[in-house]
């Protein structure tokens, strides 16, 4: 059977989200996770269909794209299908071509795990190597040590404190109390937590959202920030350890988060609360 791309619909969303918690597994390279999906959630359900393409086989998914943002494609594949020859040259064709709707015309960039063909196809090809990101992991089998500060697991009511100190966090966020209630409503949120630490005064100074792909699976940290005025205090690692105590709890094997390489204040965090980095990745792009 020939590969199939698609683009799923706002009911189709279910069966995308399923097939990439099945994907995710010990040992597996950094790839797509749900909890991405659901951090794109906050754009709204038919927000995230658009944005979202799959490959198929005789119906199968065999690989999935999220659309993140202008140019960049992030894609994941079926760990049965990583050296797949016609699921990799199908890929490197629909995103090589701007009419099959993939990816845009002008610099675009790819997102794929390590060691799959279409890596080695789109090397061949002439896409280039663009910026290291830096993943790190955190193994969940022994239990966390207490974050020593305050933390509260949000919800509706008090999701004013989580948006305040991501948009402080991330400069040029626009994150509102509609883009949480947006997420908090989307599939992927089933399995997710967000956090908020807490100064002595009352004050939410960091927060972050933890993400579960399913009990025996790696979960994810997808956004962390701590507000500017708190910075150096310890308020990131601190919520970074309850983040991965948070995903204990859910039954994760272990917490992954990535950063760009360049924002080495990140990684000294996540490595002072636990977190073990791995080797650097690099997007493939290709220019206009």
């Amino acid at each position: 059977m020939a590969i199939v791309s698609g683009k799923p619909k706002v009911d189709g969303l279910s069966g995308t989200v399923g097939v990439l918690r099945e994907w995710q597994y010990e040992g597996a390279p950094m790839q797509l996770h749900p909890g991405d999906l659901g951090w794109f959630w906050r754009s709204g359900p038919e927000a995230t269909a658009a944005a979202v393409r799959t490959w198929s086989r005789d119906g199968q998914i065999l690989a999935v794209g999220l659309l993140d943002g202008p140019g960049l494609l992030r894609l994941t594949i079926a760990p049965d299908a990583q050296l797949d020859e016609e699921l990799a040259r199908q890929l490197v064709e629909d995103v090589t071509r701007p009419e099959r709707g993939v990816l845009p015309e002008g610099r675009v960039n790819i997102e794929a795990p390590l060691g799959a063909l279409l890596q080695d196809l789109l090397l061949e090809d002439g896409w280039n190597a663009d910026e290291p990101w830096t993943p790190l992991r955190r193994d969940l089998t022994k239990p966390v040590r207490d974050p020593a500060v305050r933390i509260e697991v949000v919800g509706p009511e008090r999701a004013h404190e989580f948006t305040a100190v991501h948009r402080a966090a991330f400069d040029g966020s626009a994150f509102t109390d509609e883009h949480w209630h947006a997420m908090a409503a989307g599939l992927p949120y089933a399995d997710a937590r967000c956090l908020v630490a807490y100064d002595n005064r009352g004050d939410a100074v960091a927060a972050v959202t933890v993400w579960s792909a399913g009990p025996g699976r790696p979960g994810l940290l997808e956004p962390m920030g701590v507000h500017p005025e708190h910075r150096r205090q310890g308020y990131g690692e601190a919520i970074t350890v309850a983040a991965a105590a948070a995903l204990r709890e859910q039954g994760s094997s272990s917490a992954l988060v990535c950063t760009p390489s360049s924002n080495v204040g990140a990684v000294a965090t996540y490595k002072s609360a636990g977190f073990r980095q791995l080797p650097e990745l690099r997007d493939r792009y290709r220019d206009a």
